[in-house]
């Protein structure tokens, strides 16, 4: 079975309004900052990167209740951001303080 699940946690930098898929679904867009230290090759470095995601349907609904500059936990899977573009964007399936 193939495995496509993800676990960050950072500050929420950017955080849209609520808006409706086509079919009337709740979606919201945001941004998460992570900064960490992790080891590689046995060598421990600094590592900071943004990251897009996306919340639907309930979750969307729970993420609304959160504010730029709190500090979260998302958990959830890895997609292409659409159709015609390869960039990747995390599906957030939960999310919450940290």
């Amino acid at each position: 079975m193939s495995r496509n699940q993800l676990v960050v946690s950072g500050e929420i930098v950017a955080l849209e309004s609520k808006r409706y898929t086509p079919a009337g679904v709740a979606r919201v867009a945001m941004t998460l900052s992570h900064r960490s230290e992790q080891t590689e090759a046995n060598v421990v470095r600094q590592v900071q990167c943004e990251i897009q995601a996306l919340a639907f349907a309930e979750v969307a609904e729970k993420v609304t209740r959160f504010a730029v500059g709190q500090k979260v936990k998302i958990r959830g899977f890895l997609a292409q951001q659409g159709i015609r573009s390869r960039q990747l964007i995390v599906h957030i399936n939960d999310i919450i303080l940290e």
